[in-house]
């Protein structure tokens, strides 16, 4: 009977996982939101911290007795891809704002805010999101990149081949507590599939990647050497690559342990492995990304998955750090 119970609250974990924390882009603070529940704000804005991971905004409410509302919204390196810039919302712009109330403390989740003037600025990146379509066409893989295939993952992690050692960790982890706390940034395939800038360039024997999410940068070696020695390990790990005709292959391995560095709240080990393949659609407006994903510590068969990127030639990264103060600062909620 023991084992029965726990293994449904390991199920129900997941479910909870899949269902709940992921859809507000693995928030690591979701669990703090009631999404099931809305209200809305109105007042005047008295500050606009425009921050990574998390940006915050402040509303003097202009109800009977006002109060300074925050509102924790989401971070430019994934907002910008929807349209929201920096100086999009101004100290003294009167709004209405659409928020999920908190579960505890007194900061509350924005996701649409409305200005006077009837502009709508999404303030969150959710399933239901309107993202701008690729309007140009890349001529090879290299270019300026958005994901599209972040929520199609998390939907799909209750269904992942746990261990019993892998399903027993997520069960016992703590949302709230995730490598984003600690400006840790996580690895591959999850930061690939990040609704952010993903800047690739092609030089003949190297691959680059940069990624607007916590400075990540990825390199890839097409020189032909070898993987090195499995003690010489690195956050983002060791890739090398090679042409399948117009295919980009990756090959990576010596990651560093990770406690998210297969998912959120899903950790990674010695034994990571990531083949990633990369090919540019025939209207080259999108890539097509593939990626097989094994890790026997905690999964008994590879994960697969497949996800399309959006050529945005015109978008810029935030060019923001992670900062602590922001990335912690929920925690700080009674």
């Amino acid at each position: 009977m023991g084992s029965m119970m726990r293994a449904r609250r390991v199920f129900l974990r997941i479910v909870f996982l899949s269902s709940v924390a992921f859809p507000v882009l693995a928030h690591h603070s979701a669990a703090m939101f009631d999404a099931t529940q809305e209200r809305v704000v109105q007042g005047i804005v008295t500050d606009f911290a425009w921050k990574n991971p998390h940006s915050y905004l402040t509303i003097r409410t202009n109800d009977a007795n006002p109060v300074d509302q925050v509102i924790e919204v989401g971070p430019p390196a994934t907002l910008r891809p929807l349209g929201l810039t920096e100086d999009a919302v101004r100290v003294g712009d009167t709004v209405s704002v659409r928020v999920n109330p908190a579960k505890r403390g007194t900061i509350v989740l924005g996701r649409e805010l409305t200005k006077a003037d009837g502009s709508i600025w999404p303030l969150l990146l959710y399933p239901g999101s309107r993202r701008p379509e690729p309007v140009q066409s890349a001529a090879s893989i290299e270019g300026t990149w958005v994901s599209q295939g972040f929520f199609s993952m998390a939907r799909g992690i209750s269904g992942w081949p746990f261990t019993e050692k892998g399903r027993a960790h997520v069960a016992a982890q703590d949302p709230l507590q995730t490598s984003h706390t600690r400006c840790i940034p996580v690895t591959a395939p999850m930061v690939m599939l990040y609704p952010v800038t993903n800047q690739i360039e092609v030089d003949s024997d190297i691959v680059r990647m940069r990624i607007d999410w916590m400075g990540s940068e990825r390199v890839v070696y097409m020189d032909g050497r070898r993987h090195p020695q499995t003690a010489d390990r690195s956050l983002h790990g060791h890739s090398i690559g090679r042409w399948d005709g117009e295919t980009l292959v990756i090959d990576t391995t010596n990651f560093a342990d990770h406690t998210d560095g297969n998912f959120m709240t899903v950790p990674s080990g010695v034994g990571k492995h990531l083949v990633e393949r990369l090919t540019l659609t025939e209207d080259g407006r999108h890539l097509k990304y593939d990626v097989e994903l094994s890790d026997p510590e905690w999964f008994t068969a590879p994960v697969m998955h497949s996800a399309l990127f959006d050529y945005h030639p015109e978008l810029a990264p935030s060019g923001l750090p992670c900062d602590p103060e922001a990335a912690r600062r929920f925690l700080a909620e009674p």
